[in-house]
């Protein structure tokens, strides 16, 4: 159901650097970006939904959202660890050490970026 999800950066070149590290950890990389440098797409897969970076297109500020959050599927509980580790050794802020949630139907870790947007690395399964 859903295609993409963009956050935003006002500073493309330091959230390449963070999220090319995230991203390399589950085979994920930049697979797309526009020619001017205001957005780049994340995927493992062209076609299949993917995660982008963007500038504001308005030229404003970006500004992450109070209550806006971009959940990362993962394939195990062990990569929810695994990834939140790798966010918080590359400057992110943790919002909530990885753990089961929701009586134990999910485990999430959740991260600020650089910017201040906010990561969920999710798992969902037994």
């Amino acid at each position: 159901m859903i295609a993409y999800s963009t956050i935003g950066t006002n500073d493309m070149e330091r959230a390449r650097k963070f999220y090319d590290a995230l991203f390399a950890e589950f085979g994920a990389k930049a697979f797309f970006e526009r020619p001017d440098g205001g957005f780049v797409g994340y995927g493992v897969e062209p076609g299949k939904p993917f995660f982008g970076l963007a500038k504001p297109y308005d030229g404003g500020e970006a500004s992450p959202g109070n209550g806006n959050m971009v959940a990362i599927g993962v394939d195990n509980a062990e990569q929810v660890k695994q990834m939140y580790d790798k966010a918080i050794s590359l400057g992110a802020t943790c919002e909530g050490e990885p753990g089961p949630r929701v009586g134990g139907m999910v485990t999430c870790g959740y991260v600020r970026d650089l910017d201040g947007n906010k990561l969920n690395f999710f798992y969902q399964g037994s």
